[in-house]
C-alpha cells in the first residue's frame, strides 16, 4: 500500500498549562474525505493548526509527513507549497474585489512587463469556475454573493493554488439546505478528481454522507479511525463523548401558562417606502412553551427576531403585545427592562466582547442591577456572575478567564448566561447550537428544558430541522418573510416542514 498522502504520527501539542493534543495519530488517504469528529475543545483545531504550518515545526513532538517524507513546515506558505489549504468558517474573501481578483488575489499572473495580465486572470479564474461546476460569473462583486457561493470562490481560489488536500473547517454551518447538498456534490467530484480533504463538521448526517473514513478526537487524543460504511451516528457520537447517548433532542414539556407575546398581523419593511421584509406573520408564545422557527436562508427567521426586539426595520401593519402591554418601536434596553431577550446567531459579533473575560461578559446587559446608586457593587456582581458561572458549568479557570479563549460550546454558555442575568420571561434563542459540539449541545437542551420548566417561554430559531422537530412544542415555518405552516410536535415530518420552507403548503392550527 502506498503511503498516506499527509500523516501525523504521535503528535503532542503543548501550551502553557495545557496539553492541547495527547499522542495523535491521523492520516488522510489521496481522493479521500477523512472526517476529524470531537467535541469542542477535543483537539480539532489544533491538529489542522499543526497540518496547515500555522504551528510551526519544533513547536510540538511528533512527526508530520506528506507522501512518505517528513515535512517541516515553518508556515502557512510552507504547508500551501506541499499543496495544503484551509478553508475556516470565517471566510478570507474581499467583499470589493470581484471573485476572479479573490481567486488570484497575491498570486496573479504578469505580462511580459511585469504586471498584473487582467485578462488572464479572468480567463483563468472562469476555466478554474467551470472546471469545478462553480456557476459563478468571474466579474461577480464578492459582497453580491450569497454565503453559499462566497463559500465555493474559496473552494475554488484554494485549488487555484493547485492543492492537493483541502481542509475544510464547519463549512456549512452558515449554508441553507440547499446549498449544503450543492457543496456536497462538489466535494465528491473532488474526490473523484484525486483531491483529498479533511472535513471538520458537528453534524454527523453529513459527515456520514460525504466522508469515506472518521477520526474521533477526544480531550486531546485520538481515540478511533472509523470506515463509514462499518459505523452509525450512535458509534460516533459514543466515542466521541465517552458514554451512551440515547436521546439527542431531550425536551421535557412543561405546563403552557399564560400568553407572553401575541403577534397579530405584523409585517415590517427593511427602511421607509422599502419592500416588506415580513408579511403578515401572527403568533402566540405562552409560558412554558418552546415555539420553533424555520425556513430557507432568507426566509425571515432572524429579520423577525431583530425586528421584535428593537432592531430591525419599520412596522407598517400589526400589533404586537408583550406581557399583555402593546410593545411598539422600542430601544433594546426597555425591551431588555420589559423582560424580553436576544441571543444572537452570530455570538462573536453580536453576543461577546471577545478579548474581555467571562465576569465582564456576564454581567454586561444588567450593570444597572449591580450599580444603583451609580457605582457598581463588585461583590455583589461577582456573587451572581460565579452562581451563574457554576450552574452553567463553564469550562474555564476562572470568571476572569478571558472569553475569546473559550471553545464554541462554552463561548455559547456565557452568551445564555448575560441574557439570563436580566432575569427575562421571554428568551429568543437564534442558532443557538450553531458550531458547538454533541455535548454542549445536549447541555444547552438542558438550559432551555430548566427555562421552561421556570416559566419562561422560548422561542428557537434553527436551521436544523431534527433539532427544531426534537425540542419544539410548535413549529412555524417561514418561507419569504410570511408563515409557510405551522405543526404541533409530533405532527409534522422532515418532508412537511421542508415543503412548508419552500411556499408548497399552508398549514394553520386551530
Amino acid at each position: 500500500m502506498s503511503a498516506p498522502l499527509l500523516e501525523a504520527r504521535n503528535i503532542v501539542k503543548r501550551f502553557p498549562g495545557v496539553v492541547a493534543l495527547r499522542d495523535v495519530s491521523f492520516a488522510l488517504r489521496a481522493g479521500e474525505i477523512h472526517s476529524l469528529c470531537g467535541e469542542n475543545g477535543a483537539g480539532k483545531s489544533t491538529l489542522i493548526k499543526l497540518l496547515s504550518g500555522l504551528h510551526p515545526h519544533g513547536s510540538y513532538e511528533g512527526a508530520l509527513f506528506v507522501d512518505g517524507a517528513e515535512a517541516r513546515f515553518r508556515s502557512l506558505a510552507d504547508a500551501e507549497r506541499a499543496g495544503i489549504a484551509v478553508i475556516y468558517q470565517e471566510l478570507a474573501l474581499v467583499e470589493e474585489m470581484t471573485v476572479a481578483e479573490n481567486i488570484f488575489l497575491g498570486a496573479e499572473p504578469r505580462n511580459a512587463l511585469g504586471l498584473i495580465d487582467w485578462p488572464a486572470v479572468y480567463r483563468e479564474s472562469a476555466r478554474l469556475l467551470e472546471r469545478f461546476g462553480v456557476a459563478i460569473a468571474p466579474a461577480a462583486r464578492v459582497a453580491e454573493l450569497g454565503v453559499g457561493q462566497k463559500q465555493l470562490v474559496e473552494i475554488v481560489k484554494a485549488l487555484a493554488k493547485k492543492s492537493r488536500v483541502l481542509i475544510l473547517d464547519e463549512p456549512t454551518a452558515a449554508l441553507a439546505e440547499h446549498e449544503v447538498l450543492i457543496l456536497l456534490d462538489i466535494l465528491r467530484d473532488l474526490r473523484a478528481q484525486g483531491i483529498a480533504c479533511i472535513y471538520i463538521s458537528h453534524k454527523l448526517d453529513e459527515v456520514l454522507a460525504v466522508c469515506d473514513r472518521i477520526t474521533v478526537l477526544r480531550d486531546g487524543a485520538s481515540i478511533t479511525t472509523l470506515e463509514v460504511a462499518a459505523t452509525d451516528k450512535a458509534d460516533i457520537i459514543r466515542h466521541m463523548v465517552g458514554r451512551e447517548i440515547t436521546d439527542l433532542f431531550p425536551r421535557r414539556p412543561s405546563p403552557v401558562g399564560e400568553a407572553r407575546l401575541e403577534v397579530s398581523g405584523l409585517s415590517v419593511v427593511a427602511r421607509a417606502g422599502g419592500r416588506p421584509i415580513l408579511r403578515d406573520i401572527s403568533f402566540t408564545l405562552r409560558a412554558g412553551e418552546v415555539l420553533g422557527f424555520g425556513g430557507l436562508m432568507g426566509a425571515g427567521r432572524t429579520e423577525l427576531l431583530m425586528h421584535l426586539f428593537g432592531l430591525l426595520g419599520r412596522r407598517v401593519a400589526g400589533e404586537v403585545r408583550l406581557d399583555g402591554r402593546p410593545l411598539g418601536a422600542e430601544a433594546p434596553p426597555a425591551i431588555i427592562r420589559r423582560g424580553m431577550v436576544l441571543v444572537s446567531e452570530d455570538r462573536r459579533r453580536y453576543g461577546l466582547i471577545l478579548d474581555a473575560p467571562i465576569g465582564f461578559n456576564l454581567s454586561l446587559s444588567a450593570l444597572g442591577e449591580f450599580a444603583p446608586a451609580g457605582w457598581i457593587d463588585e461583590g455583589r456582581e461577582f456573587r451572581r456572575n460565579d452562581e451563574l458561572f457554576r450552574s452553567l458549568r463553564v469550562k474555564a479557570p476562572t470568571l476572569e478567564a478571558v472569553v475569546g479563549k473559550l471553545s464554541g460550546g462554552n463561548q455559547q454558555k456565557v452568551v445564555l448566561g448575560k441574557a439570563l442575568m436580566t432575569d427575562p420571561k421571554v428568551i429568543f434563542l437564534d442558532e443557538p447550537t450553531r458550531g458547538i459540539d454533541v455535548g454542549a449541545k445536549l447541555e444547552i437542551y438542558e438550559i432551555i428544558n430548566q427555562l421552561t420548566a421556570a416559566g419562561k417561554a422560548v422561542v428557537l430559531v434553527s436551521s436544523e430541522l431534527p433539532e427544531l422537530m426534537g425540542m419544539s412544542d410548535r413549529i412555524l415555518m417561514l418561507h419569504e418573510g410570511r408563515v409557510g405552516g405551522e405543526f404541533r410536535r409530533g405532527e409534522a415530518t422532515p418532508e412537511d416542514l421542508l415543503a412548508a420552507a419552500m411556499g408548497q403548503t399552508a398549514v394553520t392550527l386551530t
